[in-house]
């Protein structure tokens, strides 16, 4: 089965920008590496990244799978393959960081929410450090000091699409763990 990737970040973004030029070029890479893409299916970041997946060799029908927020189907970027309507508005944001790595470029509150989420899920994030928003403010660091793993573990910073498709590539076999639901810290009475 091959594996997906969660590609994240602002839901607006230029067609000449580095943000847009990031994701197409992310997409494009990991469907060239065999990967589908995520995302929650909007525009900006998340339609350029499918843009990219799209526009690989290797594209086939179902490599760009969309988590859309509301129950419209119609509500989604024309490049998403997949449409899962999930009609829980900004709470579907767990559901499309649970991706066997997660990929930030930029982003606001909501990806800030994502990152979040896909740390508490123990999934392996990668960041572009040299782009405006969330995801540069959380390259190279740890987002608590949990041990969720028995090695070098933190969001992974990159620059380019190239060093970002080596980290998955190095890192997304040792991240298997999944979230098995908060454990209590409180004792239990006998």
């Amino acid at each position: 089965m091959r594996k997906i990737i969660a590609i994240i970040g602002d839901n607006a973004v230029e067609p000449d920008s580095l943000k847009f030029k990031l994701a197409y070029e992310t997409g494009k890479i990991l469907v060239d590496h065999g990967y589908r893409v995520q995302s929650g299916g909007m525009g900006g970041v998340m339609e350029a990244a499918f843009m990219g997946a799209k526009a690989s060799s290797r594209y086939r029908e179902g490599d760009t799978i969309a988590i859309v927020p509301s129950f419209d189907r119609g509500k989604v970027n024309r490049y998403a393959d997949i449409v899962i309507p999930t009609g829980l508005d900004i709470y579907r944001n767990i559901v499309n960081v649970n991706a066997d790595f997660v990929v930030v470029i930029g982003g606001g509150s909501g990806t800030l929410s994502e990152i979040a989420h896909a740390w508490a899920l123990q999934r392996p994030i990668v960041a572009y450090k040299h782009v405006e928003g969330w995801g540069s403010k959380v390259a190279d660091t740890k987002i608590d000091e949990r041990i969720r793993y028995p090695f070098e573990d933190k969001v992974f910073a990159v620059t380019t699409p190239e060093e970002m498709i080596q980290v998955i590539n190095e890192k997304i076999n040792l991240y298997d763990r999944t979230h098995k639901g908060i454990i209590g810290s409180m004792k239990q009475d006998d």
